[in-house]
């Protein structure tokens, strides 16, 4: 395992994995989490297939209470899984090592990250924090990313609803089913990978000429399949194309990656839609990718299933009656916008967020529609206008009765 771990590596950091593997060889041994210094960590992350991180501070009392914890599922895992090169479990001072921590972005205590042959995983850690639920989590992560399929026919029962990349090779010991692999891993998350060997794939391209596809998912989005046409042996490559294409510029937003999303800090443009409505979704996506793609630095672009966050829209004062709808949440305040059927108008999404950026849509919250003789009129009764209602999704954002915030005004 170890060595073809190494063989993955270019050949002076392969040279300096195997020194660093015979000069610490109790590197792995010893009970309980490794600590990472900025002496070990870079050929820690280089020799092993995953790596999980905890970053912590001695004083934050959240990271004392999961060192036992983060201890307690290493000797687990490591007893599940004891050959070298395969996976460590290790911890960051963030306070004694601080290059480490600005490296890695850390601004809350404590962080949990994955680092999959050696490459940083977007996502960090945010499940249970319990030694077996982080062995769950580890197994999970080495599973085999791709599923084999038999025949074409196969494809025809895949779901819909997700977004595939599909590759057709020749034979397992390829080279580039090597790359394919590797990027599979790191991008597990994002997509589904499916792939067919042989008789199983033979009809879909030349002998010796493997060929990926990106299948989209149909039943959300106009998209067509796209075939890769860059190195098959070019990790970073096909890394960037597959990653361009299973990470769309809508994303969904759920319980499970509120958190995630949230944290990205920029605001929220948000379908609410009924579970059922699909042609909403595919049009949505449509309209942001042809007049909107240049905001996608500013504004997330999201779809929320309107029944599971019946939360925010009781806020805005509607109800699942009312879907499917479009409002903005700005971490600060939420924002309807006014007809959804105004979203088939060119130009009207983006006067919505270009309302938001220059205050316009607060100020008219509170003093109606902007006069021309820019006098304003408060609400006769209060003298003064009534505010929007308050951002729910920012509630779903790192919460400080889990983590000690470093920087707590970024949301």
């Amino acid at each position: 395992m170890i060595e073809a771990r190494i063989q993955k590596l270019g050949p002076s950091i392969a040279l300096l994995a195997i020194i660093h593997l015979l000069q610490h060889p109790a590197a792995t041994d010893a009970a309980g989490a490794v600590p990472m210094t900025s002496e070990n960590i870079d050929m820690t992350l280089a020799s092993n297939e995953l790596v999980f991180l905890n970053f912590y501070a001695e004083w934050c009392r959240f990271s004392n209470i999961l060192a036992p914890i983060f201890s307690e599922a290493a000797d687990k895992i490591k007893a599940e899984f004891p050959d070298a090169g395969r996976v460590v479990l290790g911890k960051v001072d963030c306070d004694k090592e601080t290059s480490i921590a600005s490296r890695f972005h850390i601004n809350k205590y404590p962080t949990l990250k994955i680092v999959r042959n050696g490459q940083l995983s977007k996502r960090e850690y945010r499940g249970q924090r319990s030694a077996d639920a982080f062995l769950e989590f580890v197994k999970k992560q080495l599973e085999d990313p791709i599923q084999e399929f038999k025949s074409l026919k196969e494809l025809e029962n895949l779901d819909s609803k997700k977004r595939l990349i599909l590759g057709y090779f020749d034979r397992r010991d390829q080279p580039e089913y090597d790359t394919f692999r590797k990027v599979a891993t790191n991008l597990k998350e994002d997509c589904q990978f499916h792939v067919g060997f042989g008789d199983a794939s033979q009809a879909m391209h030349p002998p010796g000429t493997p060929i990926i596809v990106f299948r989209p998912d149909v039943a959300l989005s106009h998209e067509n399949d796209e075939t890769y046409t860059g190195s098959l042996q070019n990790f970073d490559e096909l890394k960037i194309w597959i990653q361009e294409k299973c990470v769309p510029l809508v994303r969904e937003i759920t319980f499970e990656n509120a958190e995630e999303l949230t944290e990205e800090g920029l605001p929220f443009l948000i379908l609410f839609h009924r579970p059922d409505d699909l042609n909403s979704i595919k049009d949505y996506k449509s309209i942001i990718e042809r007049q909107l793609l240049d905001e996608k630095q500013n504004v997330n672009f999201l779809t929320a299933d309107g029944k599971r966050f019946a939360h925010p829209l009781h806020h805005l004062g509607k109800s699942e009656d009312d879907l499917p709808l479009i409002a903005i949440d700005s971490f600060k305040h939420m924002y309807l916008f006014p007809h959804f059927s105004d979203m088939y108008t060119p130009g009207k999404l983006k006067q919505f967020l270009q309302d938001l950026y220059s205050g316009k849509l607060h100020r008219e919250f509170h003093y109606g529609p902007d006069p021309s003789n820019n006098d304003v009129h408060p609400d006769p009764h209060t003298g003064k206008g009534t505010s929007p209602p308050e951002s729910k999704f920012k509630e779903l954002g790192p919460s400080k009765h889990r983590y000690t915030l470093l920087e707590k005004d970024e949301l």
